[in-house]
């Protein structure tokens, strides 16, 4: 969120644009409210490595809070908008935040939080309508649009997704260090995800995500033109695509599934030729999802994976991804580790757990427990529970999650291989396979799918379905049922959140239907 080169040397460039209401920021205009956020940041006593918490919707204020902080080398926590008021100031208290930044957008809950958060200093809200909260304009309109002297590089200290258990924030040692100096991320942005300057950006995704946030940073600081999505829709995206001439974005693969389930006229309506590399991640693409993908947009889809602990990543552009379907690509950094249960090294195409080595710098926020279990012996780190495998050439696949996989009679089945089948039907909107309880077997498989708008759900269509995965995986990977939803719980990551559908079923016996 530090921009000021680009400032000085064009300081007329816009930086941010908020796609529904047109508002801008210039980069000298960007620039100039971020310092005014720092000197407020400043004027309230806080020193480096003290804590922000950030609650609001997509905005220009809320990235230039963020650009306040970032300079003045505190840590800001992103709180996701959509938590109740309870779930927020778990967040809010946990990461000791001494300043809440938040917007009347979500004024219900947020005026809820005084009283649930007593160690809060300062409650500053955009648009402003009751104490104790203070007007963001009126706060930082007096302040100076100078930098403030000494200079610190900050950092966000994200929160985990919460899949199982409370979120957890992830915390790394503040650096002694400029915001002029160029951080790794640069390096990355340029060479990995071929973000270049002058671009133009699309973030279609919440901002208080660590991805997005990312991607937005490296946009401001390689002087691209960022348009923001308040909220991602599927026809606005493409019409975003056409009108800015868009050339890099990042999403998640479920926008990939609701873009291609638009009718074929409206897909055929908008130009993307603009588009130069299109990177995704944050949860598993379908191979199938992805082909189409790449036949409509071409070869320009970049795939990430790694975790928000930043232990290790991997990349892989459409080219090597199309000899090898359905790989997330080699390392670029950190040592990748595929370990069996007893912490050996296992051969190529055996699954395991995916570890890493060389970057065990962060902690969980006032969680030594937790920390200490992502360790093993020889800076060996896991996080996530991944499992996979590594080809002979060092590519990594990731097969599911040692959570969620069923064990059926003794058999080990991956729920992501049958979702990746079941995604491709044309009456699926979205798909999620999780073990249900069986007397016999321990588990049986179970599909929960959102169905199509204009698909009826049914008896029928449950056979179907089951017949399809019939055709294309060994039968006893194959659902035993099927459930319809009528939305499928997914977090703003785009992950699937299936502890919440394993809980409806724990308790029931595997013959029960919903829908």
């Amino acid at each position: 969120m530090y921009a000021a080169e680009v400032a000085s040397r064009t300081p007329d460039r816009v930086a941010l644009i908020m796609n529904d209401t047109g508002e801008q920021r210039t980069y000298r205009e960007f620039e100039d409210a971020a310092n005014q956020v720092a000197h407020l940041l400043r004027s309230y006593g806080l020193e480096p490595a003290d804590r922000v918490a950030v609650f609001m919707t997509n905005s220009l204020q809320m990235l230039e809070v963020e650009g306040g902080a970032e300079r003045t080398g505190l840590y800001y926590t992103l709180v996701n908008s959509h938590l109740t008021s309870a779930e927020a100031s778990w967040i809010i208290n946990d990461c000791r935040a001494r300043v809440v930044f938040t917007t009347s957008t979500i004024a219900e809950a947020a005026h809820q939080l005084p009283a649930l958060c007593p160690g809060v200093e300062h409650w500053v809200m955009v648009d402003a309508d009751a104490a104790p909260f203070v007007d963001y304009a009126e706060e930082i309109g007096s302040q100076p649009v100078s930098h403030v002297p000494d200079e610190r590089l900050g950092l966000p200290m994200h929160y985990s997704s919460g899949t199982t258990g409370r979120p957890k924030g992830i915390l790394r040692p503040m650096p002694v260090a400029d915001p002029r100096e160029p951080i790794p991320l640069m390096k990355q942005a340029e060479s990995v995800y071929s973000m270049r300057d002058g671009m133009v950006f699309l973030q279609p995704a919440p901002l208080y995500h660590g991805g997005p946030h990312s991607h937005l940073t490296a946009s401001l600081r390689m002087g691209g033109t960022a348009i923001v999505m308040e909220k991602f829709d599927a026809e606005t995206f493409l019409a975003t695509v056409e009108k800015y001439g868009v050339t890099n974005t990042a999403v998640v693969p479920t926008m990939f599934s609701r873009l291609l389930q638009l009718p074929d006229d409206v897909r055929a309506k908008y130009d993307v030729s603009s588009l130069e590399a299109v990177v995704h991640g944050a949860a598993p693409c379908p191979p199938g999802v992805k082909h189409q993908m790449i036949d409509w947009f071409g070869p320009i889809l970049i795939e990430n994976y790694g975790t928000t602990e930043a232990i290790g990543a991997t990349n892989v552009d459409s080219h090597e991804w199309l000899q090898r379907p359905g790989t997330v690509g080699r390392p670029i950094f950190g040592e990748l580790l595929i370990l069996d249960g007893e912490g050996n090294e296992v051969p190529a195409r055996t699954i395991g757990q995916i570890w890493w080595r060389g970057s065990t710098n962060f902690e969980y926020m006032n969680d030594a427990e937790k920390t200490r279990s992502t360790r093993r012996d020889g800076g060996r780190t896991s996080t996530c529970g991944d499992i996979g495998y590594v080809d002979e050439d060092g590519y990594l696949f990731v097969t599911d999650r040692i959570a969620f996989t069923i064990i059926s009679g003794g058999v080990n089945i991956y729920p992501k291989e049958i979702e990746d089948v079941l995604v491709m039907h044309p009456a699926v909107g979205d798909v999620a396979v999780i073990g249900v309880p069986n007397d016999d077997f321990g588990e049986e498989v179970k599909a929960v799918i959102q169905v199509r708008p204009g698909v009826t759900p049914g008896p029928e269509l449950e056979r179907a379905l089951i017949a399809f995965c019939r055709e294309q995986l060994a039968g006893f990977k194959c659902p035993k049922s099927v459930d319809f939803l009528e939305d499928l719980p997914r977090l703003a990551s785009g992950k699937m959140a299936k502890g919440k559908l394993r809980a409806l079923y724990t308790s029931e016996p595997s013959s029960t239907s919903k829908g």
